[in-house]
């Protein structure tokens, strides 16, 4: 279980963010590689494009099982709606102490709040020898590419679908305040006396200053990203799973039925159901992963 308590300041200024680079960390978590059901089908093909692509670093990163994903590679939300650039940006200047600091985390572990550690792959290793900066660049470089190739052609839609959760919410805000809006989030987050407690096999309790909340179309659950590497613990960031699928399936539409499929083919009858909104070939070509 983690616990955030948060004072009525705090409060005040926890605030929501729609976060890019959130959306394609969620994917390196082992939920990336084995997706729900329901899951949008971008999300599946998202770990099928970095098996692909020659990503070393990012690959070597992503879980097969339980671990932890280092934070530097989904950086603090710099405003409510940041674009890809900016986080981008964030990654690669990150100091170079954090980002060895969180790898060095990967590798020892924090058995205090429940994180194992895990040996470091080799590529991580040689790139951990060519120091921190390097890391920052040369992951900000892999991340980019694997946001040009799995998620720049459904970005739109997606943010969209996360804007419009984050509209929701402001809604229950004005209308029934801060407690109801945040036990409506998911039923694995509780608000009570002040805490807030997320379900979790990590054991976190800390006092923060405020809670940035980043609704994701990507994680199926609840998460909480805490610094683990540093004293001075920034803001942690609530991640937490949009639960109407009415708008998360903008982002893909329903599978065509069998008898269309049957007489045209499965890639024609999908691109045939794909078109309940206008799209170039260009567009239906990246979204589908055709050429």
């Amino acid at each position: 279980m983690i616990e955030l308590t948060v004072d009525t300041v705090g409060l005040a200024r926890s605030r929501f963010a729609v976060s890019p680079l959130h959306e394609v960390a969620a994917t390196l978590l082992p939920w990336g590689l084995r997706p729900a059901p329901d899951t949008d089908p971008w999300v599946a093909r998202a770990r099928r494009v970095l098996r692909r692509a020659r990503l070393p670093l990012l690959s070597e990163l992503a879980l097969d099982g339980a671990g932890y994903v280092p934070d530097f590679l989904s950086p603090h939300p710099c405003g409510p709606s940041p674009t890809v650039e900016e986080e981008l940006e964030q990654v690669r200047c990150t100091p170079p102490e954090r980002v060895l600091g969180e790898l060095e985390a990967l590798r020892d572990g924090r058995p205090q709040n429940g994180l194992a550690g895990s040996e470091l792959p080799e590529g991580v290793r040689r790139a951990m020898a060519r120091g921190g900066a390097h890391v920052a660049r040369q992951a900000a470089n892999e991340v980019r590419r694997y946001w040009e190739l799995a998620f720049a052609p459904h970005w739109e839609a997606a943010k969209a679908a996360l804007d419009a959760e984050v509209d929701r919410c402001a809604g229950v805000l004005a209308r029934h305040g801060a407690a109801r809006l945040f036990n409506s989030l998911h039923p694995g987050i509780r608000w009570a006396d002040g805490t807030l407690h997320v379900e979790s096999r990590f054991r976190i309790a800390l006092s923060v200053p405020l809670v940035v909340v980043v609704p994701s179309l990507v994680a199926p659950r609840p998460a909480v990203a805490v610094d683990a590497t540093r004293n001075k613990v920034r803001p942690p960031m609530l991640i937490y799973p949009v639960g109407d699928k009415a708008i998360a399936n903008t982002i893909a539409p329903a599978a065509p039925p069998a008898e269309m499929a049957q007489l045209l083919g499965p890639t024609r009858a999908g691109l045939l159901a794909a078109l309940t909104q206008p799209a170039s070939t260009a567009q239906l070509a990246a979204r589908h992963f055709l050429s």
